[in-house]
């Protein structure tokens, strides 16, 4: 790999985590924002499905705030590591340190809820680990929009990666000869 591209995520080192998209956690979102986070959240599943990135899904607490949305829910595979949390971290989850395979893969790149608690300290903790985290900043969200900016800032700050779902998408092809780009191009019209 040149210098060029060592910043850019690729799809041979990157593993998606989605962080709690719950049902009754969504009912809490603003509209707009929710829908965004379901959309590109959607889209990264499919194209990691396409281009064979790992997936992790965290819950937090299900029994109290319900399964993963439905419609986010049909994009994972049989291939989708299911973890259930308490803690806001999706570290502290059990299991959640051996599934991540940060030496072989060492891009993460994260979608979910809510920016400010369970993304922030997951993005802070992997980062702290040596992981190159990417925040997908259209498929997050938080209750409140001052919440969500100040998460983004911070963890921007704390040399965090903040791009979008089209950006990685594009990253993880490379290239308009990629036997993927069109399907995965004609999934952003």
């Amino acid at each position: 790999m040149n210098s060029n591209s060592a910043l850019l995520c690729d799809a041979s080192r990157s593993q998606l985590l989605v962080i709690d998209i719950q049902e009754r956690l969504t009912k809490a979102m603003p509209e707009k924002a929710l829908k965004n986070v379901t959309h590109h959240t959607n889209l990264l599943l499919q194209a990691s499905e396409l281009l064979d990135i790992p997936v992790i899904r965290t819950e937090q607490y299900p029994k109290g705030l319900g399964a993963t949305l439905p419609e986010v829910a049909e994009n994972f595979t049989d291939k989708t590591i299911t973890l259930e949390k308490t803690c806001f971290s999706c570290l502290g989850a059990d299991g959640f340190e051996q599934q991540v395979d940060i030496k072989n893969r060492n891009q993460i790149i994260l979608t979910g809820m809510e920016s400010h608690v369970c993304v922030l300290q997951t993005a802070m903790q992997l980062h702290a680990l040596g992981a190159q985290v990417f925040i997908a900043g259209d498929a997050i969200c938080a209750r409140h929009k001052h919440n969500h900016k100040n998460a983004i800032q911070r963890m921007s700050q704390a040399g965090i990666v903040i791009s979008n779902t089209e950006s990685i998408l594009f990253e993880w092809l490379r290239d308009a000869q990629h036997e993927h780009f069109k399907t995965i191009s004609a999934s952003l019209r």
